[in-house]
């Protein structure tokens, strides 16, 4: 099986035995060249050419949104050669490992599927728990409603209102109450 390296929501397969190879990232995905993809899956270059050619055939991917030459520089024989060459994007490496017959595509596809279920487990989980705690704050909110309208009555019903004029306490009437009179009045 595969190493898998999470680097921020990056995901890279690394099969075993597979030489490391130089993956360009652009656009927010992964290009790799026809010859990449034959060293991942451990075929020869022509089966991905045909998986390719039949992928867009197909319509299974749009080859404007899933290819691009991108033109590179290198030296050989101390001069620089520059050459364009095809790469092709995320979509097009997993179209193709789900396509080729090999030990190390079927390594790729038990890879992949499972960094897929991670993901929707992980997503279900995670939208569960913000449920809960939506669930979890709209109870608090209930209950701090009710506590605010608590306090709201109790402000109503023991304390004076600002047009109410100033109060005195003169003592204590016979049934244990206080008696308040306005200010000024005898």
């Amino acid at each position: 099986m595969g190493v898998v390296q999470m680097s921020g929501e990056m995901v890279v397969y690394s099969p075993l035995g597979c030489p490391k190879l130089n993956v360009r990232l652009a656009d927010e995905t992964l290009w790799l060249t026809m010859q990449q993809l034959a060293v991942v899956f451990d075929v020869d270059r022509s089966v991905i050419g045909k998986h390719i050619r039949n992928i867009y055939k197909t319509g299974e991917l749009d080859k404007e949104a899933t290819w691009a030459k991108i033109a590179q520089v290198q030296i050989e024989g101390g001069r620089q050669v520059k050459r364009t060459l095809e790469y092709y994007n995320l979509d097009v490496v997993i179209s193709v490992g789900y396509r080729v017959n090999s030990k190390r595509a079927t390594q790729f596809r038990i890879w992949a599927t499972n960094v897929i279920k991670s993901y929707l487990l992980r997503g279900k989980a995670e939208n569960r728990e913000l449920d809960d705690m939506k669930k979890y704050l709209a109870n608090h909110e209930r209950r701090l409603s009710r506590v605010e309208q608590g306090v709201e009555t109790i402000v109503k019903t023991l304390l004076p209102s600002p047009e109410d004029p100033p109060r005195r306490r003169i003592g204590f009437g016979g049934d244990g109450e206080t008696l308040t009179k306005p200010y000024g009045r005898a």
